[in-house]
């Protein structure tokens, strides 16, 4: 900003001349404070929801490759005599799958120490004539700028020999 003053000598040129007066100044600072810790605030919020993001879309990732697990499994409803287990005509009984466990490292890029989830599978009979089972794949983890838990569930239906 440019000002130019009129002097015309003596005191009363120097009343005339116009400057910024410390009151301005100060709402200036003010209003630049409070748009500069507008922008901080915003950026830590972006940040915070990429993390989350990140970490939700591994825990997603890690539902999904339980549900294929499950998926893979044997199950000839068919055979005779019948039998479960691992190794056998039925690897999917309706239980809780042997696949499932706590502590699993998600893929999330960090440094430090990984992030943990807990990935349960859960299989139950939906009808019997014909068969149909129902896989539900759920994976909790915990989000540690919040201590907030989280679940991510896949779930699908499976018949014999799919």
């Amino acid at each position: 900003m440019l000002v130019r003053c009129k002097q015309f000598g003596g005191n009363e040129a120097r009343e005339e001349c116009a400057a910024f007066t410390l009151a301005e100044v100060l709402i200036a600072m003010v209003i630049l404070a409070m748009v500069m810790a507008g922008l901080i605030y915003g950026y830590a919020q972006v940040n915070r929801i990429a993390e989350w993001s990140s970490m939700s879309l591994a825990a997603q990732s890690m539902a999904s490759q339980g549900m294929e697990q499950a998926r893979a499994a044997q199950w000839n409803a068919e055979a005779f005599p019948y039998t479960n287990g691992p190794g056998t005509t039925d690897e999917l009984p309706p239980t809780n799958y042997t696949l499932s466990g706590s502590n699993y490292a998600m893929d999330v890029p960090a440094t430090g120490t990984p992030f943990y989830a807990t990935n349960i599978i859960t299989i139950s009979t939906v009808q019997s004539n014909p068969p149909l089972r129902m896989i539900r794949s759920d994976c909790s983890w915990t989000f540690p700028l919040t201590g907030k838990i989280f679940t991510n569930t896949v779930v699908t239906y499976r018949g014999p020999d799919q």
